[in-house]
């Protein structure tokens, strides 16, 4: 039984939880993917590229996982974006080709990133910067027979991190160039502040982010400063870059992450994008606390706590009046019908984040056609060190 595909992307009606057998063998609270729906969602991906899998440099901050970098191998999706020199390592240890670790490297950092291309030379590593002073901590690790590919980080309306289109972008990228140990390896432009709802407010505000990215490109023309690739988007966003790469007359890649797992939060917003969710959440019914409230052993250590506790987890057809209290150990919810939740009742639950909810656990147990099995997957960069 093809168990998540019959969900029909509905986040709000229909309970997940009776789709699988096995469940009552799994200790909870655990982590669970459901291997196909990965498939189907790496299938999605490429789909969206136009079949193309040049296109495709999908973040792993999400999984944080071999299996799933090799099932994108497999696909014929070669290269990755990171946040982590963990993150990168693994994706090396997995046999990608590409890494692009899309975080600003400083101190100990940057001499570790320097490490990371002396033990795994069949992989081709780049990182990104924004300031002289990152450019010249990661020069001084480098050297021409070993240079660090740099890409110019773009702030395109986030306001995190990144440079704007102006002449201290052209003066940086003049930096790099002009530096025998360093080469200029391109623009990243990550719209990660786009969070409307509407396909027609994400296209205006994605113009928007495009025209800064149009206007640092003219600066590079009259520089005559060549781009050799542009790395942009996340996955709110993923089709119109998409859509963006595949008419550009320039490389072009884009960058989704939570494609790949999916979550309630994208799930209940971008219905056009129409990915599967692929990591739940088994909690257990531990108590009865009052007539009118049930209590799970899905704490604040099992599922990721930033949002309002009423946008950390959802469960789909289970009539939740209101999440009532969360710990460390324990989450009470308000429930109109208490009865058809006796003590001991599994759950499954989808995060409402999944990025930071994957990285509470150790391992995920792995779903295929609808059945629970005995395999798992390590999350193995959710440690910050691996070896270097």
């Amino acid at each position: 039984m093809d168990a998540v595909n019959h969900m029909s992307h509905d986040f709000t009606t229909q309970d997940p939880t009776g789709l699988y057998e096995g469940l009552d063998r799994v200790a909870s609270p655990s982590l669970l993917f459901d291997a196909d729906a990965i498939d189907r969602n790496i299938q999605r991906m490429i789909d969206i590229a136009g079949g193309r899998t040049d296109l495709l440099r999908p973040h792993m901050k999400t999984h944080k996982c071999a299996e799933i970098l090799k099932l994108q191998i497999k696909a014929g999706i070669d290269r990755i974006k990171c946040a982590t020199i963990a993150e990168a390592e693994l994706a090396a240890m997995s046999g990608v080709a590409d890494v692009l670790l899309s975080y600003p490297l400083v101190g100990p950092n940057a001499e570790r990133f320097s490490a990371l291309g002396k033990a795994y030379p069949d992989t081709t590593f780049a990182t990104i910067a924004d300031s002289p002073e990152g450019v010249l901590s990661l020069a001084s690790f480098a050297s021409p027979e070993h240079p660090v590919r740099l890409f110019l980080d773009l702030d395109c309306g986030m306001h995190r991190t990144g440079i704007g289109a102006t002449e201290a972008a052209v003066d940086l990228v003049r930096q790099i160039q002009q530096n025998a140990s360093l080469q200029f390896a391109g623009i990243h432009a990550y719209d990660g502040h786009i969070h409307d709802a509407s396909i027609e407010a994400r296209r205006t505000a994605f113009s928007a982010a495009m025209e800064v990215l149009g206007e640092l490109l003219q600066r590079f023309a009259a520089e005559k400063i060549e781009v050799p690739l542009i790395v942009s988007g996340g996955s709110p966003t993923f089709a119109l870059h998409a859509e963006k790469a595949m008419s550009a007359d320039r490389p072009w890649q884009c960058s989704p992450g939570t494609t790949l797992l999916w979550d309630a939060g994208y799930g209940t917003h971008y219905p056009d994008l129409a990915f599967d969710p692929a990591a739940f959440l088994l909690t257990r019914v531990v108590s009865h606390p009052g007539e009118t409230t049930i209590c799970g052993d899905l704490g604040n250590k099992a599922v990721s706590a930033e949002n309002p506790i009423e946008n950390r987890v959802r469960f789909p057809g289970v009539p939740v009046v209101r999440f009532v209290g969360q710990s460390e150990e324990h989450l009470v919810i308000e429930i109109s019908d208490r009865e058809k939740y006796p003590v001991g009742t599994e759950l499954l639950g989808i995060p409402y984040h999944v990025c930071p909810s994957v990285a509470l656990y150790q391992r995920a147990r792995i779903l295929r056609s609808g059945e629970v099995t005995e395999e798992e997957w390590e999350i193995a960069a959710r440690d910050r060190r691996l070896t270097v």
